[in-house]
């Protein structure tokens, strides 16, 4: 598995066998690199056009934009979990939905735009993922140290940090993810231009990586 950071909450999983899925496609408004993707899937977390941008993406892809368990291809399965976009039951943003993706033999948890915690039966469900790509910037989302918070509760294997600026790049009024690298201390994250992992080397990896975005 190839994991790619586009920025914002966008992601490009590759599997070995060639299988590319898209996560929270973000539209050109979003000051990241904005290119065009190939895909064979895309998940969109809610219906906000910086994450749910599914015209960047070439050929015929198949999207995935609710709730329950999918399988849109040999092997994987991608089930949506219920969430909020804000810490008032979805009264501000509305509705999150955070993906739990199983392929390869690797669980690769994406929390979309969260704004509270999910509840206890989610929670559960989440636990001791392979991966955990976790919103950071705070404003739209949770911010750093309920991040950390949830980070560690949940447990991940990996964890990435997603939805933050990085100087010029990105929405200026949420924050950098440095308040959630020391809120993850004494974690100290490795920096890497993109994460390749298996089911058998995961072990190996950094439990705190921070992806560079790609360009």
């Amino acid at each position: 598995m190839l994991i790619t950071y586009h920025g914002h909450s966008e992601f490009l999983l590759e599997t070995e066998g060639g299988l590319r899925i898209l996560l929270d496609p973000f539209n050109p408004d979003i000051p990241f690199a904005y290119r065009e993707v190939e895909a064979d899937i895309v998940t969109c977390s809610h219906d906000h056009a910086d994450h749910n941008h599914i015209q960047k993406v070439k050929g015929h892809p198949i999207v995935i934009n609710e709730l329950g368990f999918h399988s849109p291809a040999d092997e994987v399965g991608i089930t949506g979990y219920p969430s909020f976009h804000d810490d008032v039951q979805g009264a501000k943003r509305g509705k999150n939905t955070i993906y739990l993706i199983q392929i390869e033999g690797l669980r690769i948890v994406h929390l979309g735009d969260l704004g509270a915690l999910p509840d206890e039966k989610t929670l559960q469900m989440l636990k001791s993922a392979d991966v955990l790509l976790i919103p950071v910037g705070g404003t739209y989302t949770i911010a750093a140290p309920e991040a950390a918070a949830l980070a560690k509760r949940l447990n991940a294997r990996i964890t990435i940090p997603m939805h933050y600026k990085k100087g010029t790049q990105g929405l200026q009024n949420i924050s950098s993810a440095e308040g959630f690298i020391q809120a993850m201390l004494p974690l100290i994250p490795s920096q890497q231009p993109l994460l390749r992992i298996t089911h058998q080397d995961i072990g190996e990896a950094p439990r705190l990586v921070l992806l560079d975005v790609s360009h």
